[in-house]
């Protein structure tokens, strides 16, 4: 019995011996062996010296290239701690760094001035943690900068505001609309007519589409608001534009004018300068492109989209306002409403809003909806645009691309609260 035991014994430990302890299994991934202590590592030196970690070197590069089976691997002599810590000197340090940021894709990047000077002085614990909170620091600023840009909202936030006031005023016309369900009568183009629909729908008011001159008139009558967008003109549409637009104005109907396209052709733009000077809107909203070609006789319009930013804008959305009367909406990343010197920004939006047809429009149509339940044309202008805003925001988080995002925007639209515009709501008025 002990012979058997004895036995057994010996072929136990010819099997777990000191040459099975001086082959460490391969690392599965070679490369990321580099981040850990205990695993095969990228030895450098000549023999004799004390190895030093320089994946950083061409040798080693090449040896990670070759994969596992060619690896150096460390030999630990018999009865020694494999786990013990090994100690390195403030050169061994910097060599870690410096190989961290240069061996591995995942560190290939400059952290900026300080950092690095803070990470290689691995003597001095204090100066150690002070590089890696700066680190730190700097990297949750860049996702900040990044989540800003990528959202068009701007970077320097505390200069918006954030008034609860506004909430309150926003929120309250949504209930309005949603408890009264005003008619808004829309003579619009052909490409949004579904699309501003039901947007209008989504909000809670009742939209009507009808752009025929013989019952312009009577549509009318019966609705609270009328929204006339130019962006598919044709003669008979422009008679019944102004058919509805003075029946508008002898009820006391505010009135929401989309220059859609002013400034591409002689023709729209002329148009829209009429619809302005004879109805005097309300609401005129348009893009910056369309805002200036009504003010300054520009023809800078590719098509219908902007060739302008809304900051460029500005100072023609104070003369249209102040030659007509109106309140003027420069939309854009940063929509801008203009009445009596009056001038508010809202940040609220997305930037894949501009890829979905049809937006610029629904925002025309929201605001008709606003103006129906509020008599301020201004706070009815800055409330649509922030709602629009918001839903888009809303809309574009659940949205991997345009395809799906207007689908998403008629549910953010839907399900909009107060939280949600309390928590959202980015605007500066002055």
């Amino acid at each position: 019995m002990i012979l058997a035991i004895f036995a057994q014994f010996s072929q136990l430990n010819r099997r777990t011996g000191p040459k099975a302890r001086t082959e460490p299994e391969p690392h599965p991934r070679p490369e990321l062996s580099i981040l850990t202590r205990n695993r095969p590592k990228c030895w450098g030196g000549t023999a004799g010296t004390s190895p030093r970690f320089a994946c950083n070197r061409p040798s080693a590069r090449a040896a990670l290239r070759r994969g596992p089976s060619k690896l150096p691997v460390k030999s630990y002599a018999k009865g020694e701690d494999r786990n013990k810590p090994e100690k390195r000197s403030s050169e061994d340090g910097a060599n870690i760094q410096s190989s961290r940021h240069t061996c591995h894709p995942r560190f290939r990047q400059d952290h900026g001035p300080g950092v690095g000077k803070d990470r290689q002085d691995a003597g001095n614990q204090q100066n150690h943690h002070a590089g890696q909170n700066a680190l730190n620091i700097d990297h949750l600023h860049s996702l900040a900068d990044l989540r800003l840009h990528r959202s068009g909202v701007p970077a320097t936030i505390e200069i918006v505001d954030h008034h609860s006031d506004r909430v309150e005023r926003i929120w309250a016309d949504i209930e309005r609309i949603r408890a009264e369900a005003p008619v808004v009568h829309n003579i619009t183009n052909y490409v949004v007519m579904n699309t501003t629909a039901n947007a209008l729908l989504a909000l809670g008011a009742s939209p009507v589409m009808a752009h025929a001159e013989e019952e312009a008139a009577e549509m009318t009558a019966i609705a609270r608001s009328l929204v006339i967008n130019i962006g598919t003109l044709s003669t008979p549409w422009i008679a019944a534009m102004f058919t509805a637009g003075h029946a508008a104005k002898r009820m006391g109907h505010p009135i929401v004018l989309d220059p859609v396209g002013a400034g591409a052709t002689a023709f729209r733009t002329d148009t829209a300068r009429k619809l302005l000077a004879e109805l005097s809107p309300a609401i005129v909203r348009g893009n910056a492109s369309e805002i200036r070609a009504l003010a300054y006789d520009e023809q800078s319009t590719r098509g219908v989209d902007s060739a302008h930013a809304a900051d460029d804008a500005a100072k023609a959305a104070h003369a249209l306002s102040a030659r007509h009367g109106s309140v003027v909406v420069a939309s854009g990343a940063v929509d801008l409403i203009s009445s009596a010197g009056a001038l508010t920004r809202v940040f609220n939006g997305h930037p894949m809003m501009p890829k979905v047809t049809g937006m610029g429009c629904t925002a025309s149509a929201l605001a008709g909806a606003f103006a129906a339940v509020n008599p301020s044309a201004h706070d009815a202008a800055v409330n649509a645009m922030a709602v629009m805003g918001i839903a888009g925001e809303l809309a574009a988080e659940q949205s991997p691309g345009p395809g799906t995002f207007p689908a998403r925007f008629l549910d953010a639209l839907y399900l909009l609260n107060e939280a949600a515009i309390r928590q959202r709501l980015q605007v500066r008025e002055s």
